[in-house]
């Protein structure tokens, strides 16, 4: 009883997180600045009388209670409006975003989970050692360095001086199909992928060795190597398993902002997935497609944090007995 009684305070947790996700989504970005209408109004040198009418087919000239009633009726039916620039449904918009997104922010948490936790692992195990040090120190200074700048050294050394890899885009030409479609988009994935992979391994690792070296030191540790277990069996069945519940919570997190794409690295090397997206809509003041984001990035790490608190149920034994 206490596993679901405790499940069930997290997916009302959840929820309320969500509605109130919901109801800042909206008025965040009306008390902003500007007027999407008036700037298209301007860049297309629009009469008084157009700007108007542009208003009225955006819904802007309606009181914000209006507004927000409209916005949570057909959010509700999974309709997120037109974008103000394209003029086209933002799910079209983002339906033809989010699988670049994919393929690039979910690669990069997979290989910076992996090699992150096997780097950890290694070094909280042979502690001191050369590789140890070494491989600390290298994730010190991984995580602390901005992924934007490590994004504009790896452009101008691999693509600009070496010329290995393109400056940026998604393939060079559009009309590649076949193997040689799949070798040109991976071409062009290989440095926003190295940069995202990069920029957070040293955060996996840090954490896993800390957590592995807590874990070393308790008493049922001592007791299967006393058992006479060897060292890689008491690594593999006892150490590990329990160092890794720290970072359930990390690894799910991160594949839960795989929606909210990577601005900054999409920016850079002109990827174009939702945060070169959220980007372009933010630049146009274009409100449904920033609200849409915002509002799935968000609904997918509240999902992805629940997830979390499920997993630890049945990892960590005293979540299952509270």
């Amino acid at each position: 009883m206490g596993r679901w009684r405790y499940l069930l305070r997290k997916l009302l947790a959840a929820l309320v997180t969500l509605v109130f996700v919901l109801v800042l989504n909206f008025f965040l970005f009306r008390i902003l600045p500007g007027n999407p209408a008036k700037s298209i109004a301007r860049s297309q040198k629009l009469s008084q009388e157009d700007t108007k009418k542009l208003e009225a087919e955006f819904g802007l000239d309606k009181s914000l209670p209006e507004q927000f009633l409209i916005y949570v009726k057909e959010t509700a039916k999974g309709n997120f409006g037109i974008s103000y620039t394209s003029s086209r449904p933002v799910t079209e918009e983002i339906g033809n975003r989010v699988w670049n997104t994919v393929l690039l922010v979910g690669l990069a948490t997979i290989l910076m989970t992996i090699i992150g936790l096997l780097v950890g692992i290694r070094g909280a195990w042979r502690r001191g050692s050369k590789f140890d040090v070494g491989s600390l120190g290298g994730s010190l200074v991984l995580y602390s360095m901005p992924e934007g700048w490590l994004g504009m050294m790896l452009m101008i050394i691999f693509a600009v001086k070496l010329g290995w890899f393109p400056v940026g885009g998604y393939e060079s030409t559009a009309g590649i199909t076949g193997f040689a479609h799949i070798v040109d988009v991976l071409n062009h994935l290989m440095l926003p992928l190295v940069t995202l992979t990069l920029g957070y391994i040293g955060e996996y690792a840090i954490i896993m060795r800390s957590s592995l070296i807590e874990v070393m030191n308790e008493d049922f540790i001592t007791t299967a190597r006393a058992k006479g277990l060897r060292d890689k069996l008491v690594r593999r069945r006892h150490a590990v398993p329990n160092a890794l519940l720290p970072t359930v919570t990390l690894v799910v997190l991160n594949f839960g902002y795989i929606f909210g794409g990577a601005i900054i690295i999409e920016g850079i090397f002109s990827w174009p997935g939702l945060g070169q997206l959220t980007y372009e809509a933010i630049d146009s003041l274009d409100f449904p497609v920033i609200q849409a984001i915002v509002l799935l990035s968000s609904a997918a790490v509240i999902f992805a944090n629940l997830i979390a608190d499920v997993l630890y149920t049945y990892l960590d034994p005293r979540v299952r007995e509270g």
